[in-house]
């Protein structure tokens, strides 16, 4: 019996191997792009807690001290804030970027599979093309043999 060897085989095996690596780089980006994200939510959370003190402080009996030191801290965390939402904006770009090489990888790799299940095909007929052949050799032989 015929066995079916594809030419291109060590090739796409790379393609799927490269594949994987890069849905493992995409599953490494979207984590980051999640981490980044809940730091930004617990920086605006912080930042939401300082300023509730502040008017607290500014309610009660006032202390100079006290409310700088929280008018002060909440300047920190607008900029905490601005920072991490350039740390998010960043980590959506890498995220987008790996996706882009996975389309591409994973486009490749069809690519190959697709021309295997052509080749496969081609190989199967041939093989269809093989039987007939001799099967019309045995009837043949068969017939002649009747004849004589």
């Amino acid at each position: 019996m015929a066995v079916f060897r594809y030419k291109l085989q060590s090739v796409l095996d790379i393609k799927q191997k490269l594949e994987e690596q890069e849905k493992i780089a995409f599953g490494a980006a979207a984590a980051k792009l999640q981490e980044e994200q809940e730091l930004l939510q617990r920086l605006i959370i912080q930042k939401a807690g300082y300023d509730r003190q502040a008017k607290k402080l500014v309610e009660g009996t006032i202390n100079i001290l006290e409310i700088n030191a929280c008018r002060g801290a909440i300047e920190v965390m607008k900029t905490r804030i601005r920072g991490q939402m350039l740390e998010v904006h960043r980590a959506e770009r890498q995220l987008e970027t790996v996706r882009q090489r996975l389309n591409a990888v994973m486009i490749e790799r069809k690519t190959y599979e697709k021309l295997r299940e052509k080749r496969f095909e081609e190989f199967k007929q041939e093989l269809l093309q093989e039987e007939k052949k001799e099967v019309d050799e045995l009837v043949s032989y068969t017939y002649h043999q009747n004849e004589g």
